[in-house]
């Protein structure tokens, strides 16, 4: 009598998404996953303004990984509404990856958002990020701080810069999706249209070197589109932030056209021309009018 050969696993698919307090990794920890760059990312908190899909295909598996604006205490009606993008995505994944930094002590908004996460029913992975900016002290001190601050399916470190348990991350989310089918072609990264990730890569360039609120106050919006270049417009809050982000002689300006020009070269696969205006919108934050018209 012959055995049975193997059986072959299911192969799963859904959607995971990370969520924790601003400047906690999650979009570099997103785009380290993917392999690729979907997701810009600042030292700055509070860069990512809306859910971001980056796609991880295995032969076992589809992974959406689905990145979302850090959750803070709002003090505009843009801070009101990231947060609202936040719990509309929680409802509709089927595993959370709570992202907690290695190098910064557990606070009050962790613990804020380890209350919320126990109220839903599904699995949430406790991830310690920014491994590598912490000793091993240090780290140890946080997965037990994290430890506390309720009950996870899993906990632990991983580093995107160095790559550290990156690969195991991605097997533990996707043993805790379903069985499904191919959710996406298996050769995309993201559903990120070409004209909103050419406008973050633009304001990725214009939030270097900034200080102070600025960072909040610059939106960008796409143009117009030409096969060989891209008209695009950063819209400030205040005429004094105007001459910030255009710099002396327009030199301030120009370095953030390079910079800009050479990622969206990258993305499209061609040299392009990059024509880039300053606008004010007074403050856009708080205007809901404003905040439609510029996409959020």
């Amino acid at each position: 009598m012959c055995e049975d050969s193997a059986v072959t696993p299911a192969f799963r698919s859904g959607f995971c998404c990370f969520v924790g307090r601003p400047n906690a990794g999650k979009s570099t920890l997103t785009n380290a996953l993917v392999g690729t760059k979907i997701v810009i990312t600042s030292e700055k908190p509070q860069t990512t303004r809306r859910a971001v899909r980056g796609i991880v295909t295995r032969s076992d598996a589809q992974l959406v990984i689905v990145d979302t604006p850090g959750v803070h205490r709002p003090r505009t009606l843009l801070g009101e509404r990231l947060n609202d993008v936040v719990r509309a995505t929680l409802a509709d994944v089927d595993v959370i990856g709570f992202c907690v930094p290695a190098d910064q002590q557990v606070g009050p908004g962790d613990r804020f958002i380890a209350a919320e996460l126990a109220e839903l029913p599904k699995p949430v992975v406790a991830i310690v990020t920014k491994a590598d900016a912490a000793s091993r002290d240090q780290l140890a001190a946080q997965l037990t701080a994290v430890s506390g601050l309720g009950e996870f399916a899993e906990i632990m470190p991983v580093s995107a810069t160095t790559g550290e348990q990156v690969g195991l991350l991605t097997d533990l989310l996707v043993a805790r999706l379903p069985e499904g089918p191919l959710l996406y072609p298996d050769d995309v990264t993201t559903d990120e249209d070409v004209e909103v990730r050419i406008a973050e890569l633009i304001r990725e360039a214009a939030l270097d070197g900034v200080r102070d609120e600025l960072p909040h106050s610059i939106a960008v919006t796409v143009d117009e589109i030409q096969p060989r270049a891209v008209y695009a417009t950063l819209h400030l809050e205040r005429p004094s932030q105007k001459g910030i982000v255009i710099g002396a002689r327009g030199t301030r300006l120009k370095q953030i056209g390079i910079r800009a020009r050479r990622e969206i070269e990258q993305l499209v696969g061609h040299r392009v021309h990059l024509d880039l205006h300053v606008a004010v919108e007074a403050d856009w934050q708080r205007d809901p009018k404003k905040l439609d018209r510029l996409g959020f």
